[in-house]
């Protein structure tokens, strides 16, 4: 596990996810003959994935899939986590699951991470594990390029299975590292969960089983009791192994059978139970204050209800019919956002998954000025009117065109999903019982039940899921601050219940336009065209003097991607104005566009897949856009209409003001935000020209004309610009709009040269403390920066330096000396406004570890400048690269950057097809020399972060 995820699961976006494979699909399919759906019978599993059993218990998935090539995805799933812990195990489980990388049969300990990093397995980001309450997934990518990589996968998953070494000294030294773990999980958050998990479970044996565990039983407990757990837990009857890639099934399955058919179930073997949870019997509010709290909220929990079964047609009607209900009052909700005075910044209501076989009715908002009050009588009060009186047809019909499009994109890229969605899609269905028909046979699934729901089925759903004079828990979060008022229990319960007394009338539905414009804009022409047949790209000059490349890819069946850049951004203004320039583009975008507000717009565009947006870079203005590939024209629309004019709105502008403000307004309470600051201000002194955390005094400030002002000054002309666009798009076809909505944009004059605003980095040796948070925490920052000559080889060279210490910080400060859980270097090499660099160093630790972590880390850095990297170390980083560009050359967004960066930066795009023989190019002594050049002794800023009490 080198980087768990100890947090529990919500299993909401699951059954979304679910649902998103479960829905309609393209019309060129309405023809293909299919037998009626009967709603009783049970949802086949498709033929894409072999499902069996071993006859020890243990279960196996196996799929052939071709993205990313020469890849195979392995999990090893089982159906044990910390609920299963006794009381002298709290959090052994998973730190269990730390031990799998700790030593095993057939891999001593650091054999396991060194052999998956030398093929190219980098740690944390590709080999991971979790634990949660009710499970522990491990998960291993592995390159197919040599057979010996499969079989060796195997062999590392049946050593998980029953075959970890458990060494007392090994357990122990991991004992350091977990409480480590746990020190960088403390702070507001764990404290308010401490309180509201009893209450959120009920007295449940969950709240006291969570994942991190118990503090001191983490300290105390004996190794025999780790062994206890996998003796137990760790059984093939509680496992599954999923195999998805680049693998013929028939030797998936032999591997499967050989590695694992000789595991044994243990006699008498403990029940594996799944703990209950009591419904609420009298409403309950509760309130939770911390002056650390990032913010305040509110939410009301409803009795918990058994998880619906995912068997039937019937079932699977039922979650369709739920997605659409969630989809059009979330919609309600984020309407009530859109006014001056909003009763909350944002919220949601609708089903959520507790546990494997519990769920609960919610409804939560994140606060804004006026507090807890309006928040609780407008989630009350939708939820009602949403209950008593349903929705529109237009809504409904919104909903499905949205759903549709959805499920039509998933079905156009059936065939360049990656394994890693799939193998996620086979450890639910284990887990969960998750329906897995396959995208083909959901087609004709949707096509027959899809369009038979009608607005009296789900209004008659939401008129009895949504709860009425029921328990329920109401809980505020909010900061606690000097000045602040906040509720009692008593005010939560009974703005609960006037709220729930209102009288109320159905909501009106306004009637909107149909399409984002009426008529096109008087379309320019194209008037130049060149071929790169190497990169496969067509550059077209346009009449208003603009470019386009275009970059037609196989990689996906329905994507588009769009970019563009020029010199500019916020140092083009004032310094004085740099707040207002900061949030402009934000403030406009809230606002909407045209004659459509934010949620308008998103109405206008169901069913459609489109987006563009505008954005200032510290040096640049920058524009994005995205689209399926029959959403190009909207896609272009959009971003035409975000260039050539601006929406005034004085509500929308005031809400946006409000939002941030409250945002805002407990931030520089925390620890990590008053970290940042302080680390800003001992590079940067007190420049203007870059970001800090913002306080709430400075949206105050923001004026809706001025900031309209701001935005049209640079992207009121689309001078200097190049687009690009890669994707799923035929050029002849797309001409016509380029001309249309690109080459009609205004280009009146403006400045197009980076402004150097003379922001440089302090130079010298800098040392501070910071003393900032309740917790015993401290975190360790190193910043080395300079000048620096910039060429992609030398870039890779600076890359590699990283990466080898990225890898000795964990072999040293994490595994050998136990003073850290996680963190590492990152950095860059710059060439605008001036060529140079910067590396930073974030290590969290203990207070009393201080020392010991900058002893240790400038002991690497002194080794790497006078040794260099082992070989065996940069070997690993070159493989992991390797692996990584290959499947980058087959992404789209990959190619964007890189054909843009050749763009910004007026260089030849063609060096993308030779970036793997620069990597092998990199040697032992180039990195020895760039940790020389990059990590100056002479020149960096060091802030350590402790507690406020040790100050």
């Amino acid at each position: 596990m080198r980087k768990t995820f100890s947090t529990y699961r919500g299993r909401l976006a699951h059954t979304l996810c679910a649902t998103l494979l479960s829905t309609l699909l393209p019309m060129a399919l309405a023809g293909s003959a299919h037998a009626a759906i009967r709603l009783s019978d049970p949802i086949p599993v498709g033929p894409q994935v072999t499902v069996g059993t071993l006859a020890n218990g243990l279960t196996y998935y196996i799929q052939n899939n071709g993205r990313p090539q020469k890849k195979l995805e392995l999990r090893l799933v089982i159906k044990a986590g910390s609920i299963l812990e006794d009381d002298d195990q709290r959090g052994l489980a998973h730190l269990l699951e730390h031990m799998a990388f700790n030593g095993s049969t057939h891999f001593k300990k650091w054999e396991l991470i060194t052999y998956l990093q030398s093929i190219g397995v980098k740690f944390g980001a590709d080999l991971n594990a979790y634990t949660s309450f009710d499970e522990t997934v491990y998960m291993l990518p592995i390159p197919t390029d040599r057979p010996e990589n499969v079989d060796k996968g195997f062999l590392v998953l049946e050593d998980w299975a029953h075959g970890l070494t458990l060494a007392d000294a090994d357990i122990d030294k991991e004992r350091a590292i977990v409480l480590e773990e746990a020190r960088s999980g403390k702070g507001a958050g764990e404290r308010m969960n401490k309180q509201l998990m009893p209450k959120m479970y009920n007295g449940s044996r969950y709240a006291s089983r969570l994942p991190i565990g118990d503090e001191q039983v983490l300290k105390t407990f004996k190794p025999a009791a780790v062994q206890r757990f996998y003796r137990d837990w760790y059984r093939p009857d509680l496992m599954a192994v999923v195999v998805v890639g680049d693998i013929e099934p028939a030797r998936a399955e032999q591997l499967i059978k050989a590695h694992f058919s000789g595991l044994s179930n243990p006699t008498p073997a403990r029940t594996r139970s799944y703990a209950p949870i009591a419904a609420r019997a009298a409403s309950e509010a509760l309130v939770i204050t911390d002056k650390e709290a990032a913010g305040n909220s509110v939410l009301i929990r409803y009795p918990v209800r058994p998880a619906p079964a995912h068997a039937t047609f019937a079932d699977y009607r039922t979650k369709l019919v739920d997605s659409l209900f969630a989809a059009m009052l979330g919609q309600r909700l984020q309407d009530l956002t859109q006014q001056a005075n909003p009763p909350f910044i944002g919220a949601g209501s609708g089903i959520a998954g507790m546990t494997p076989r519990y769920q609960s009715y919610s409804a939560g908002a994140s606060l804004g000025k006026d507090g807890a009050a309006p928040a609780l009588a407008a989630l009350v009060q939708e939820n009602e009117r949403a209950r008593r009186f349903g929705f529109s047809a237009a809504e409904l019909e919104r909903s499905k065109k949205d759903m549709l499009r959805g499920y039509e994109r998933i079905y156009n890229e059936r065939d360049k999903s990656d394994s890693s969605s799939f193998v996620a899609e086979y450890t639910r269905n284990f887990l969960e019982n998750e329906e897995i028909p396959g995208i083909v046979n959901e087609v004709q699934y949707a096509r027959e039940l899809v369009p038979g729901i009608s607005l009296d089925e789900v209004n008659r759903y939401a008129a009895t899921t949504i709860p009425v004079d029921s328990a329920k828990l109401v809980v505020y979060l909010g900061a606690d601050q000097p000045g602040t008022p906040t509720p009692q229990p008593a005010d939560l319960l009974a703005w609960s219940a006037a709220a729930a007394r209102t009288k109320l009338a159905p909501r009106q539905e306004a009637t909107l336009a149909t399409r984002l414009m009426e008529t096109p804009p008087v379309a320019g022409s194209i008037v130049g065209e060149t071929v790169d047949a190497a990169l496969g790209t067509t550059t077209l000059t346009l009449s208003n003097g603009l470019q386009v490349i275009l970059k037609p890819t196989d990689f996906a069946n329905d994507q588009v991607l769009l970019s563009a850049s020029r010199a500019g951004g916020l140092t083009q203004f004032d310094q004085h104005d740099i707040t207002a320039v900061r949030y402009a583009n934000a403030a406009v975008a809230s606002m909407g566009v045209a004659g459509f507000s934010p949620n308008d717009l998103q109405k206008v565009l169901a069913g459609k897949a489109a987006n563009a947006w505008v954005d200032y870079g510290q040096y640049s203005d920058n524009i994005g856009a995205s689209a399926g590939s029959d959403d190009i024209a909207t896609m272009l629309q959009l971003l035409y209409l975000r260039l050539t004019g601006t929406r005034r709105d004085a509500s929308l502008f005031q809400s946006f003001v409000n939002k941030e403000t409250e945002g805002a307004r407990n931030l520089m309470a925390q620890p990590q935000a008053v970290f940042g600051d302080a680390l800003t201000s001992a590079l940067y002194g007190d420049s203007p020209w870059v970001a800090r955390a913002p306080r709430p005094e400075q949206f105050g400030k923001l004026d809706l004309e001025r900031s309209i002002g701001i935005y049209r000054q640079r992207f009121g002309s689309a001078r200097g610009l190049t687009f690009i666009m890669v994707g799923s798009f035929d050029v002849a076809a797309v001409k016509p709009l380029l001309a249309t909505y690109l080459a009609s944009l205004p280009t009146p004059p403006l400045p197009l040269a980076v402004v150097d605003v003379g922001l440089r980095p302090v130079t010298g040796v800098v040392k501070q403390a910071v003393y900032s948070g309740a917790e015993p925490k401290s975190v360790v920052s190193l910043t080395f920066t300079g000048p620096a000559q910039y060429s992609k080889e030398e870039n890779l060279r600076f890359q590699a330096l990283l990466e080898v210490m990225n890898i000795r910080i964990t072999d040293v400060l994490r595994e050998q000396l136990a003073l850290i859980y996680s963190g590492g270097v990152s950095g860059s090499i710059s060439r605008i406004p001036y060529e140079h660099y910067q590396i930073g160093a974030k290590l969290p630790t203990g207070p009393d570890k201080v020392d010991q972590v900058l002893a240790a880390t400038f002991a690497e850095i002194a080794h790497l400048q006078t040794q260099g990297p082992a070989p065996a170390d940069l070997e690993k980083v070159k493989q992991n690269w390797l692996q990584v560009q290959r499947r980058a050359m087959r992404e789209n967004g990959y190619w964007l950057g890189q054909l843009q960066a050749a763009v910004t930066y007026n260089t030849d795009p063609a060096a993308i097809l030779s970036i793997e023989q620069r990597i092998g190019a990199v040697s032992v002594d180039d990195v020895k020399a760039a940790a020389a050049r990059y990590f100056n002794l002479d020149n960096y800023v060091q802030l350590v972060l402790y507690p406020a009490k040790t100050k």
